[in-house]
Parts: structure tokens; C-alpha cells; sequence
């Protein structure tokens, strides 16, 4: 079962599938963390919050 490397929430395969870079089988971030994103092919801090 595939989960986030920050935050170790589930996230589906086809999540994985589409966001995790080739070859990884956990995402680094995921939509429920708070405190990084996705920046292209890299992960940043995020400048704010999504609440």
C-alpha cells in the first residue's frame, strides 16, 4: 500500500502512478501535506498555507 515519504498518509496507485517519479513506489508529498509541494521534478516549502 503506497504512502507519502513526509506526512505517511495512504494514497492510491494510480496517485503514485501519476505523481511519484519513475521508479518510486511512495510519493514525496501528497495533497495532504501542508508544509511542501510539488515544483515540477523537485519539492519545495510551501509559501502557504492550504487552509
Amino acid at each position: 500500500m503506497p504512502t507519502c515519504q513526509n506526512c505517511n498518509s495512504f494514497v492510491t496507485e494510480g496517485y503514485v502512478r501519476v505523481f511519484a517519479p519513475e521508479g518510486m513506489d511512495d510519493p514525496r508529498v501528497c495533497p495532504h501535506c501542508e508544509d511542501l509541494v510539488r515544483d515540477g521534478s523537485q519539492v519545495r516549502e510551501a509559501r502557504a498555507t492550504r487552509h
